[in-house]
């Protein structure tokens, strides 16, 4: 930033620090390049929920962008692989010895098991919901700032006048000391039917769908600025 007289603003230290937050703004697609064809079959209302959720964790996860958190699947994975591990150990258990002996054991294996694994269905339907991407990245703006945002999808029914379509929610904070001192933040959502990114045969239009995707980022970044 161009200054008329001298001062710590202008010296070397300045020039090199990291972007503040501003700079992420605006969220240019992939280059063509860098990605591949996606085409899925668009009578399938999974597969194309699936398909525009994957293409929001590549897209966000650059390294330009931010870094995926992924605190939920590491959790539901701690759990289902615990029950199972759980599970395989007690039928092991009562293979080599004889059944009476082992009752207990079992008893105890089996009530750890539907323990774990109801917990698992638990934690994936009211923390994790529909959120599809967590993300982080850390800049310098006359201190360290994190930002981070959450996106939530889901399909929107269709209705007779319009086809189905994906909605996209998203929050976003912005925050200091470690998360403790909040600086900002802001939330947005917004719907687009899936035949505005995909065409007649399934192929996902990446450029149309990521221009889309950051400006619902930018909006809900943008505020901070005004």
């Amino acid at each position: 930033m161009a200054r008329g007289g001298k001062g710590p603003a202008d010296s070397p230290k300045d020039s090199t620090a990291t972007p503040s937050p501003r700079s992420i703004l605006p969220i240019t697609p992939t280059p063509s390049k860098d990605r591949d064809v996606v085409k899925v079959n668009n009578a399938n209302l999974i597969e194309l929920k699936n398909a525009l959720d994957d293409a929001i964790k590549r897209f966000l996860s650059r390294p330009d962008l931010f870094k995926q958190i992924h605190l939920h699947t590491d959790v539901r994975l701690a759990l289902g692989w615990t029950s199972v591990i759980i599970a395989g150990s007690t039928a092991f258990y009562s293979y080599r010895l004889d059944f009476e002996q082992t009752k207990p054991v079992i008893w105890i294996g089996l009530i750890v098991y539907f323990i774990l694994t109801s917990i698992q269905a638990l934690y994936a339907y009211f923390v994790e919901g529909d959120i599809i991407f967590v993300g982080k990245r850390k800049t310098f703006d006359k201190r360290i700032v994190t930002e981070r945002i959450t996106l939530s999808s889901r399909t929107k029914p269709s209705t007779p006048e319009n086809p189905p379509g994906y909605t996209l929610s998203l929050t976003y904070r912005r925050s200091t000391n470690a998360g403790k001192s909040l600086l900002g933040r802001g939330q947005t959502s917004e719907s687009r039917p899936y035949t505005a990114f995909f065409d007649d045969e399934g192929v996902l239009d990446h450029d149309r769908f990521e221009t889309w995707v950051g400006e619902i980022v930018g909006r809900a970044m943008e505020p901070e600025w005004q």
